[in-house]
């Protein structure tokens, strides 16, 4: 049988379990499609999702940008996001988002994927945007104090992976998925 195939189970009931000013849990009554039942946590975003993107300064040198991160309490080293705002488009998201966060903007955006981090409990999408023919522009974002940029060889991409602030796993992704793209 396959994915498509499959009967979604009935939600019975949804209620919001607690609310933060960032996280949404959700609680869902489920019924299965034989008859069993079941409760289910997610953090809800109830956003239009999120941008990663990566910017690539030339054909030899990536961007990355290097804040702090509140979960591992340590600077993480990583490449650009945010959140797309209400009507905005996942490009565009991008565009401004580099604008903010790296100081340009790109002439040329390639939507390569999208993907979840945990669909399991998460209900948030994540669009991974490469970045080309860039010139500088800068925006005013909402961080709490200047992001340093840091040049990184495309050739030495895969020793990002050997670091202890090179950690999350979406821009571990990223590479992956960047380094197919680029072989296609």
């Amino acid at each position: 049988m396959s994915n498509d195939d499959k009967k979604l189970p009935i939600i019975h009931s949804v209620e919001t379990v607690a609310r933060s000013r960032i996280f949404h849990v959700q609680r869902l009554n489920l019924e299965f499609s034989n008859g069993v039942t079941r409760e289910y946590e997610r953090l809800y975003s109830g956003s239009s999702g999120a941008v990663m993107v990566i910017p690539m300064l030339n054909p030899e040198i990536l961007l990355l940008i290097r804040e702090y991160a509140a979960g591992v309490e340590s600077y993480q080293l990583g490449f650009p996001k945010g959140l797309i705002e209400e009507g905005e488009e996942p490009i565009h998201a991008a565009n401004r988002e580099i604008k903010e966060e790296v100081g340009f903007g790109a002439n040329k955006l390639t939507e390569l994927r999208s993907f979840c981090l945990a669909p399991g409990y998460l209900s948030h999408n994540m669009h991974l945007i490469l970045a080309e023919d860039l010139y500088p522009e800068s925006l005013e974002g909402d961080e709490p104090e200047p992001i340093e940029v840091v040049e990184w060889p495309l050739a030495k991409a895969s020793q990002l992976l050997d670091r202890s602030d090179f950690t999350e796993a979406r821009s571990i992704a990223a590479l992956y998925i960047l380094e197919q793209f680029l072989r296609n």
